[in-house]
């Protein structure tokens, strides 16, 4: 494991692959953590690409720099973490593979910085224009449960509380029974003992939906920026779970008019909301054709 500082962060990631490859940055979602792209990199790895995986602010042994920086987790602050870790890595261009809160870093990338994107691949999470959230249909308010039980204060502190324990809840309802054993569970929420974890993931969901939540002003720059963009040049793949019970596949359809460049979507069916992690061949494979298609463009 490598780590690089930043302004405000001590990034921690894995980096692997030969180190002249073109390089793609491995984004993981929420609750996850880098070990959910193990058989993804290294069949990547294996293909001539330098991966670079790391551990998002509030996640393993990422830390802040200042008790003093306000606990974010707003996409653009997620973003500009990773465009500081490919500055700090001299990457100039790169691909992104994300899923979940990765997802909506990549499309945030293509979005704010496409100039340094060469291709998108994004996972069970669908394209928002202008970063926008809006309140979905009754059906999908109801997968939405966690993000509601964390805007009010009990929800919070018992969050507080048991920080695993809410994590373990979405693994075991988010997907097919039987996706995972315990084994990785508990070597995944190692990463949730965080001491920012809380933190950070109660100000990502709290902020979409209520008024007066902890802001950064230095991303203020970006979130505007972000709330003028409808439409993104980066060629993207996206992956949709048939089975996923947190973002149902009706939430990522008839997205195509968003992309300016290639968009394919891909369907799997009786997968879940980790497709990297339940389907690793189906997800590699297309993930390989998306990249090396525009690798070679």
């Amino acid at each position: 494991m490598r780590s690089i500082n930043t302004d405000i962060l001590e990034i921690a990631f894995e980096d692997g692959g030969p180190e002249q490859g073109p390089p793609v940055l491995l984004l993981h979602g929420w609750p996850d953590a880098p070990r959910g792209w193990n058989g993804v990199a290294s069949s990547l790895q294996a293909r001539g690409w330098r991966t670079i995986v790391p551990y998002l602010r509030g996640f393993g042994p990422t830390r802040f720099r200042s008790p003093s920086t306000p606990r974010v987790g707003a996409a653009v602050a997620l973003t500009r973490d990773a465009i500081d870790l490919a500055d700090a890595l001299d990457l100039e261009r790169f691909a992104v593979v994300g899923h979940d809160w990765g997802a909506r870093i990549a499309y945030t990338l293509a979005a704010l910085f496409p100039e340094r994107v060469t291709a998108v691949a994004a996972m069970a999470l669908g394209y928002q224009p202008r970063g926008v959230f809006r309140i979905p249909d009754f059906r999908q308010s109801k997968r939405f449960w966690y993000q509601w039980f964390m805007c009010i204060e009990e929800g919070a502190n018992a969050v507080r509380k048991d920080p695993v324990g809410f994590a373990r809840i979405q693994w075991d309802s988010w997907s097919p029974p039987g996706w995972f054993d315990e084994r990785e569970f508990l070597a995944t929420a190692t990463s949730f003992t965080n001491p920012d974890w809380v933190s950070v993931t109660l100000n990502a969901y709290r902020s979409r939906w209520l008024p007066n939540e902890i802001v950064d002003a230095r991303y203020g720059e970006l979130q505007e920026r972000l709330g003028m963009v409808e439409r993104l040049s980066v060629s993207t793949l996206m992956i949709q779970g048939e089975a996923d019970e947190c973002d149902s596949p009706k939430e990522s359809e008839h997205l195509e008019e968003y992309f300016t460049a290639k968009y394919d979507r891909h369907v799997l069916e009786g997968v879940g909301h980790f497709p990297h992690r339940e389907a690793p061949a189906v997800v590699t494979a297309a993930v390989l054709h998306h990249l090396s298609a525009v690798l070679q463009a």
